[in-house]
């Protein structure tokens, strides 16, 4: 069973329902010894990150969060789900976030239309199991305002443009995140589930597991 963190937010349903379209078992749950039991996370993301990080904390999730991605478990954090994965965002004074990756969350340069609400293409950087039967270039959906700007250019597995050039998708070891929603992405994104579902059953690579 994939765990699916639960800090209160809404909409994250769509998460379990897409898994379960695919034939994979999850479970929506704040139960802290459900996630550090689970054979792999995701961590959804909608709102604003004080929002999470303050979620994670009222429900005593931080420890468990760090501890599975510690110790291996497949761990995937989508939209908001991985920009709290980062050292700090830049939202409101600034957020102080699960520091996991080293980097900062910044806001998409002035004069967009933010936030960036709609399909776009994702440039694959390199080669990594998400991408596996998902051609380079293919659309997925965004709703986001800030962008993950990781220290280590290594990490991006996946880049998309929009008034800059952002990471979309990130990946190390056994931690793996999209900024966009692969819920909201009809086939594509459900492979992108499909597939870290798969790696949950059979195992990382060992070329992933840095």
């Amino acid at each position: 069973m994939i765990a699916i963190v639960d800090y209160g937010a809404g909409n994250l349903r769509s998460v379990e329902k897409a898994l379960e379209k695919q034939g994979h078992s999850a479970r929506l749950t704040s139960a802290p010894w459900e996630i550090l039991s689970a054979p792999g996370v995701i961590l959804p993301g909608v709102g604003a990150a004080a929002g999470i990080m303050g979620g994670l904390r009222r429900l005593g999730l931080v420890e468990p969060i760090l501890e599975v991605i510690r110790k291996g478990t497949p761990f995937l954090g989508v939209c908001m789900g991985l920009q709290v994965l980062f050292t700090e965002s830049d939202e409101g004074d600034g957020v102080q976030c699960l520091n996991v990756i080293p980097g900062r969350v910044r806001r998409l340069p002035e004069g967009l239309k933010v936030p960036h609400m709609g399909w776009n293409d994702v440039r694959q950087v390199g080669i990594h199991p998400l991408w596996e039967g998902i051609p380079d270039h293919s659309y997925f959906y965004f709703v986001h305002s800030y962008y993950v700007d990781p220290e280590d250019r290594e990490t991006i597995v996946g880049e998309t443009e929009y008034g800059t050039t952002f990471a979309s998708a990130v990946a190390r070891g056994n931690l793996m995140g999209t900024q966009f929603h692969p819920e909201k992405s009809g086939g594509v994104g459900l492979r992108i589930y499909d597939n870290f579902a798969r790696l949950v059953r059979n195992g990382l690579p060992d070329d992933t597991r840095g």
